[in-house]
């Protein structure tokens, strides 16, 4: 997330919903404000495409909706916007809406140095909320390296961190991969 956008007023949801539209850029939306949303490196767009490819293969002719960093996820406690690297849903609720989704049970971020603090604290805060959401998988873009947050029978949210050589076990869509198969043929180095 970018600071936030200075030349537009506070919006409502409804305005926030109708002036992006408008927009050639895309803007996350929180408690009123709206936030540019930044371009990434080479390698965070090459893991992101491959995820999603993964997810997308995987859910193929269920009844799952794998989403891009196009798809926005509307906050289930409140009026706030975001826009993930990648989602999936397989709530009916979310194939009736059609600027947004509201009960993702995966979202993945792919982490820059701009945004890793955002994406590990306020986001996942925000993110944590919605009672379907199972896993929360934050993947780095400069070294082999993957930390799922996922919510386990009890409700309570445990950290897994996945390095070289480690299988990534997706329980909230029953995917299992090597983590390997997400790095393959990339350069890895620092955001700077």
């Amino acid at each position: 997330m970018i600071a936030a956008n200075d030349n537009v007023p506070r919006l409502t949801p409804a305005q926030y919903l109708v002036w992006e539209e408008a927009q050639p850029e895309k803007y996350e939306y929180i408690d009123g404000e709206v936030y540019a949303m930044g371009g990434g490196s080479v390698n965070h767009g090459r893991i992101a495409i491959r995820l999603t490819s993964l997810f997308e293969a995987h859910l193929e002719g269920g009844n799952c909706i794998t989403g891009n960093s196009d798809i926005k996820v509307k906050s289930v406690t409140s009026q706030n916007y975001t826009y993930p690297d990648a989602s999936v849903t397989c709530d009916d609720q979310d194939k009736i809406t059609t600027q947004y989704i509201t009960y993702p049970c995966l979202i993945v971020e792919v982490l820059s140095e701009s945004t890793e603090a955002y994406d590990r604290g306020g986001k996942f805060r925000l993110y944590r909320q919605n009672p379907v959401l199972q896993d929360y998988l934050l993947v780095s873009s400069t070294k082999v390296e993957m930390d799922l947050y996922h919510k386990n029978e009890t409700g309570d949210w445990v950290i897994i961190n996945y390095q070289p050589g480690d299988t990534i076990e997706l329980k909230s869509i029953g995917l299992r991969f090597a983590i390997e198969q997400v790095y393959r043929g990339l350069t890895l180095t620092s955001d700077l």
